[in-house]
This record gives structure tokens, C-alpha cells and sequence, in this order.
């Protein structure tokens, strides 16, 4: 696969387990640039996160940092536990023009290298 390949696939809106494994190898290769983004709760995160999440932002402090993710020119995936809050939050970031691809049915459907801990 090349790298137009997981460019297109960076922007999808939905992510299924397989498809971000491939792309956190491209990216540890220099194929494709992204942040993944972990929207749970520091609690959850701490018991069990994806190996190669760039940054923890609960879903509870939205307001604090949607303006962040509005405003950035990165390629940003996000994923929560089993995909419900991140299609909310992929919904809200729509309507204001910022297409965020997530992670179809979260942490709990993930298949690829997960940790525990910070």
C-alpha cells in the first residue's frame, strides 16, 4: 500500500480496527501524519489505551478544547470506548466543518496494541 492510499484512508469518517492498525504502522513508517486522540476519561484511560495515542482529551471538557481540534490543520482520529461518544463529538464537529474520522466501535472492538497506565 502506499501513501495515497492511507491519506485517503486518514479521512474516512468511520475506522474499523483493522484500518487503524494499518494506519498506526504507516505512520510509525512516515507514510501518513496523524494525532490520535483518546476522548474518555482519564479513569479509562489509565486501565487501557491504544499504543500511539498523541493525547487524552475527556469528553466531558469538550468546550475546552473543541476549538482546538476546530482550528487545527492536522489529520485528526479519535476514538472513546465503544464509539458512541466519539460519533457524537464526530456529529458536533461536523456541523462547525471539521470532518474527524473515529474509531467505528472503540477500544472494546480494537485489535491492535493496547496499555494500560500512562
Amino acid at each position: 500500500m502506499d501513501k495515497a492510499y492511507f491519506e485517503e484512508l486518514v479521512k474516512k469518517e468511520q475506522l474499523s480496527s483493522s484500518e487503524l492498525e494499518s494506519l498506526l504502522k504507516a505512520r510509525k513508517e512516515g507514510l501518513v501524519d496523524f494525532e490520535l486522540i483518546d476522548i474518555r476519561e482519564p479513569f479509562e484511560y489509565e486501565m487501557e489505551h491504544i499504543v500511539g495515542a498523541d493525547k487524552l482529551l475527556p469528553t466531558t471538557q469538550f468546550q475546552n478544547w473543541a476549538g482546538d481540534i476546530l482550528e487545527s490543520d492536522k489529520n485528526i482520529i479519535i476514538y472513546c470506548r465503544t464509539g458512541n461518544r466519539t460519533g457524537q463529538v464526530q456529529h458536533i464537529l461536523k456541523q462547525h466543518g471539521k470532518s474527524v474520522p473515529h474509531l467505528t466501535d472503540g477500544i472494546v472492538a480494537f485489535r491492535g496494541e493496547t496499555k494500560s497506565g500512562r
